[in-house]
Parts: structure tokens; sequence; C-alpha cells
């Protein structure tokens, strides 16, 4: 049955993330993760509350949950702008069909999928080939491609595309800078690599992960946004101007409510499109595009306001509102712009 509304243990689970988060991922301790993750930090999420276990079955070495509890952490993880390899793992575990990668995803290793439909629409080039036991070519860029433990790589063959598998330290990972310091991303060089072969027919497989990476990246979008919005509303309570709060002023009122109804559309759009991927609900597919769509375009349009309603201040390095507005424009290109979501609601 669909879960229209989080019940009350996802609530539950969501509070005591981010009880969590507000000890150890304030604003300082994410500014002292940037460019990496804190990995005491993602040690306790993995092994006191099973965050990378949650939507992989039991029988795969996971909890046995759905990608709905994975959604809730996402959401409280993209509120607190915390630095985290979960999103990068999830995908890469539901590119998997069970075995020992991802009993070792869900024990808390770090793995990744290179594949330019991770940065991309999912029919997006890919400059990978497989040939005689080898891949040969280049993915950049690639999502924790610098830290992962785990690498998983689409490549093309004689006979379509295929999932392979290949130690970390035999391909060239160059770390490159990106806009969101809370994100990381590497470009990957494989020359002549020797993998070992997951599957020749990894098509259903990558448009599976490519949706759980969309509605997975939407659940950061609407943590974000939420992030902009409280931050806003706080501030216009405490700034001042002509003798009250800014808060106050009705026009200002006004552009907050607005901001408001994309958080809680959003939410509801996400959600609903998660609990259709729960259930293999049909049009799911197209739920998760509007989702993909709608809560890129509004965690950009909350960040952008989040900037203006703070004024001058908000584009100081020591303001977190900026580090809003990075994220947002950072997740906005991950797993197909909003346009591309869009045009797929028209076939």
């Amino acid at each position: 049955m669909t879960d229209l509304a989080p019940t009350r243990d996802h609530i539950e689970l969501a509070g005591s993330v981010r009880k969590l988060l507000e000890k150890r991922s304030d604003s300082q301790a994410v500014r002292n993760a940037f460019n990496t993750f804190d990995a005491e930090l993602w040690s306790t999420l993995c092994e006191q509350m099973g965050v990378a276990a949650l939507a992989i079955p039991e029988e795969g070495g996971g909890a046995g949950f759905t990608l709905a509890e994975t959604y809730v952490v996402l959401e409280e993880l993209g509120r607190a702008l915390t630095p985290s390899p979960l999103l990068a793992s999830l995908v890469a575990s539901a590119a998997l069909d069970g075995g020992p990668l991802v009993q070792r995803i869900a024990a808390g290793t770090v793995a990744t999928l290179a594949w330019s439909g991770v940065t991309g629409p999912v029919d997006a080039p890919v400059r990978v080939t497989f040939s005689d036991g080898k891949l040969t070519g280049s993915v950049a860029p690639v999502l924790y491609g610098d830290v992962a433990e785990i690498l998983l790589v689409v490549a093309t063959h004689d006979e379509g595309v295929g999932l392979f598998s290949v130690a970390p330290s035999s391909v060239t990972r160059t770390k490159v800078a990106g806009l969101d310091p809370t994100l990381t991303f590497a470009d990957l060089e494989l020359d002549g690599v020797t993998a070992e072969t997951i599957t020749l027919d990894a098509a259903a497989a990558l448009a599976h992960a490519h949706r759980v990476g969309t509605l997975a990246t939407a659940a950061l979008q609407v943590g974000c946004a939420q992030r902009g919005l409280d931050m806003t509303v706080e501030y216009t309570k405490q700034r001042s101007q002509f003798g009250r709060p800014i808060g106050s002023f009705q026009a200002l009122k006004h552009r907050m409510a607005d901001l408001l109804v994309l958080v809680q559309m959003s939410r509801a759009g996400a959600w609903a499109a998660v609990q259709a991927h729960v259930h293999d609900t049909p049009g799911l597919d197209r739920l998760a595009s509007a989702a993909g769509s709608y809560c890129s375009d509004a965690a950009v349009a909350v960040a952008g306001e989040t900037v203006q309603l703070h004024g001058g201040i908000a584009i100081t390095w020591e303001h977190d509102a900026h580090l809003v507005l990075k994220r947002a424009q950072a997740l906005n290109q991950l797993f197909g712009l909003p346009h591309q979501h869009r045009a797929n609601l028209l076939r």
C-alpha cells in the first residue's frame, strides 16, 4: 500500500538523522569536509543507522527496507548540506543485482558508477569500450570517483552496453574542482584496464539506476531548499529596518510564502515518485521525471531567493547562503537537466 505521506517510522528516522547531523555536521564541520567527506561521520551513519544498507535487500546483506527510507536520510543530508558519498553508493548498488559488491556497499564501502548518465540523461553517450576483457576510454566527471573503493564502469561492446568492475588502482583518477565544495568529482582514464564483467546487457539496470539517482537527487534538492527557506525565515526575523523586523513586511512575507509552496510541492512530488518506485506503480518513470524537473527548478529558485532576501551578506564566504546556492546548482546537473526530464514527459 502506498504511503501518501511519511509514516511515524519515517519521521522518527528523520529525527534521529537530524539530531546526529546537528551535532556532527554543523556549518563549520561542513566546511572542514570541503572537497572530501567526513569519514568518521560516514562510519557512524553506516554502523549505527545503517544508511548505506537501507535500500538493499536482506539477502544482499542489506537492511531490507526501501528507497523511501533512504529518501528520508538523503533529505536530512541535503538540509544539513553534509558532504556524503551516500548518493554515489546508492546509485552504484542500484545498478547491481546482488553479489559480494552489494554486500560491501551495504557495509559502508564507498562505491560509484562511472557512467555519463550520472551527469546527464539516461541516453548520454558512453565513451568507454570493452574488448578482450579490457576497458579503454574516459569518463568525466565521476561522482566521488576520487575516493570510491568500488568502481563500476559502463562500457560499450559489439552487442550493446555492459557493466564492469575494475580495481580503482588500475585507473588514472584526476580529482577535479567543482562549483559545490560539498560534492567531489574525478576524471577517469582507462587504458587497457582489466575488467570483471558484471553483465553484458546493462540497459535495464542502468535505466533503474538512473531513476534511483534522479529520485535520490530530488531528496537532496528538497533538503537543500528547506535549508534555504529555514535560513531565510530566521534571518528576516532578526534583521531590522525602519524599527521593525524585515520579515514583518508584507512584500517579503509573500516572497517567503512562495518559497514555502516550492518546498512543499517539491517534497510532495518527490515523495509520490519514490512511492511509485517502491510499489512499481504504472507511470513511475513519468513521476520520476516530473520530480526531477520540478525539484531541480525549485531548489535553484529557492537558493536564489535565499541570497536575495539575505542581501549582501549572503555572498560572503563566511555565510552559508552561498553554499545553498552552489549545492542547488550542482545538483541541477545530475541525472539530467530539468528540460530533459520535461522532454521525457512528452514521449
